[in-house]
């Protein structure tokens, strides 16, 4: 198969391709390389960690309506998988308007150039944010969410109705995807995993939010793509899954196992609860295990092993 992969230098899109590439898939990738975190990394990720496949990848923004239609005149796609989006909680309080040309226009535009050119499978990333301050625990996707406590989190949950009016109106297949808390090699530096990581190391403060009580449900980059490459091969219809870990972890304990494993301690900065942040994420994974066959294989120990391996190998700590 063609597929087509939105965010293909992201730290989810890059893995993603490099799985499908290994099972024998033709992948066109897109991505606007921008600045929110450094565009170096995304840069290596094409290079060195795709490194050895064929493929063509676009520059473009997906807001670019006329620059997408090229991509899809191009090339003849057989399916979507749709990771883009402007990432971040706290970076939606201060700069709204990206996340509404990034994750709302630009979903719409790929909406409908699949509609156009009779592209059947649409699957796409959603998030756990979209649960907002839902106390009922686990997570799970019957599950009402309509109360979203950040911008973020409100394009996400847009998303999957801008998915369902196109499976409803169109007959697209729509599966789309809330990830919980990814981590893993080649991550996304502004994700907290990644800045405890580098202040530690360099024996700077790292900043602590809530006093540590926040939970979150970590989830291994390869599992991840498990379910984005079984939802995939399954689309059918319009879903949603949850694509977690089943296990959440309090920060304290998070930093604990960083701490060990650099045999380094941090200096904490401990700072209020921030707007915007749930305290708290667990997913519930039943259907996606009957559907998908997802079962997360890496437990937080091996898999934060195997990020501190990548990061003091890529940046030579």
């Amino acid at each position: 198969m063609t597929i087509l992969i939105t965010g293909i230098a992201g730290f989810i899109g890059s893995n993603t391709a490099k799985k499908l590439f290994e099972r024998g898939d033709q992948i066109i990738g897109l991505d606007n390389f921008n600045d929110y975190y450094e565009p170096a990394l995304k840069e290596k990720r094409i290079s060195d960690f795709l490194a050895g496949h064929d493929f063509k990848v676009y520059r473009l923004d997906l807001a670019d309506k006329a620059g997408l239609l090229k991509v899809f005149e191009e090339n003849k796609i057989d399916k979507i998988c749709h990771l883009a989006a402007q990432a971040g909680v706290r970076y939606s309080l201060t700069n709204p308007d990206v996340y509404l040309e990034s994750n709302i226009i630009g979903t719409n535009n790929l909406l409908e150039l699949a509609r156009q050119h009779n592209i059947k499978d649409f699957v796409f990333a959603s998030s756990s944010s979209v649960y907002g301050g839902n106390t009922k625990i686990p997570f799970s996707e019957a599950d009402k969410v309509d109360y979203p406590i950040s911008l973020y989190a409100a394009t996400k949950k847009a998303n999957e109705l801008q998915a369902h009016v196109y499976h409803h109106l169109y007959g697209l297949n729509c599966f789309g995807l809330r990830f919980f808390t990814v981590y893993g090699p080649w991550g996304r530096p502004d994700m907290a995993y990644y800045k405890f990581t580098g202040n530690i190391l360099n024996s700077q403060p790292i900043d602590v939010y809530n006093g540590g009580h926040h939970q979150r449900d970590f989830t291994y980059i390869d599992d991840i793509v498990s379910g984005i490459v079984s939802a995939l091969a399954n689309c059918s219809g319009y879903e949603i899954f949850n694509l977690g870990n089943n296990q959440p972890v309090e920060l304290e304990y998070f930093i604990s196992i960083i701490e060990n494993k650099l045999n380094k301690k941090a200096i904490k900065n401990y700072l209020p609860l921030q707007s915007g942040e749930v305290i708290e994420t667990y997913a519930n994974i039943d259907k996606a295990k009957k559907v998908l066959g997802y079962e997360p294989q890496v437990g937080l120990e091996e898999g934060l092993d195997k990020f501190l391996t990548w990061y003091q190998q890529y940046y030579g700590k």
